[in-house]
């Protein structure tokens, strides 16, 4: 007898449709959960303190982001709504937790282009007048982050 047909007392026989809704809302909550103590929202349930690991959010985020593009057409319209408002809320937590990390970290950027800027006073120089950090550096390369 499997787990889907099986019965506990007096209850009625669990229909196998409702068992996998079951247990891909559980699943969901389960990536969600631990989103959200990667994230600082939660705190860890074996110490109770809270803890920051945007690239271990990331990758719960993306996990469900691939099961609901896998599960397109497949789930019915509550667990799509279950999936999206949890995503949505992944999602937002997400940047609020980029924020505290770097706050106004794009409006503290300089506009002016690193070759243009004089150096700090005490900082060894090249010919070019950038720092020898800057000069080491390839300016082509630009670093991008995913945002949710």
């Amino acid at each position: 007898m499997s787990e889907a047909q099986s019965t506990t007392g007096n209850a009625a026989p669990i229909n196998p449709a409702e068992y996998h809704t079951s247990l891909f809302v559980n699943l969901v909550m389960q990536q969600t959960q631990f989103a959200l103590t990667f994230l600082g929202q939660v705190p860890h349930p074996a110490d109770g303190k809270t803890m920051v690991d945007l690239d271990a959010a990331r990758l719960m985020i993306d996990q469900l982001e691939m099961l609901k593009s896998k599960t397109k057409g497949n789930l019915d319209k509550q667990e799509s709504q279950f999936l999206e408002q949890s995503l949505m809320t992944l999602r937002l937590a997400f940047v609020e937790a980029v924020d505290k990390i770097q706050p106004g970290a794009a409006a503290a950027q300089p506009t002016v282009s690193p070759a243009a800027a004089p150096s700090p006073p005490g900082t060894p120089s090249t010919a070019e007048g950038q720092p020898k950090e800057a000069a080491k550096t390839d300016d082509s390369r630009v670093r991008y982050t995913k945002k949710y």
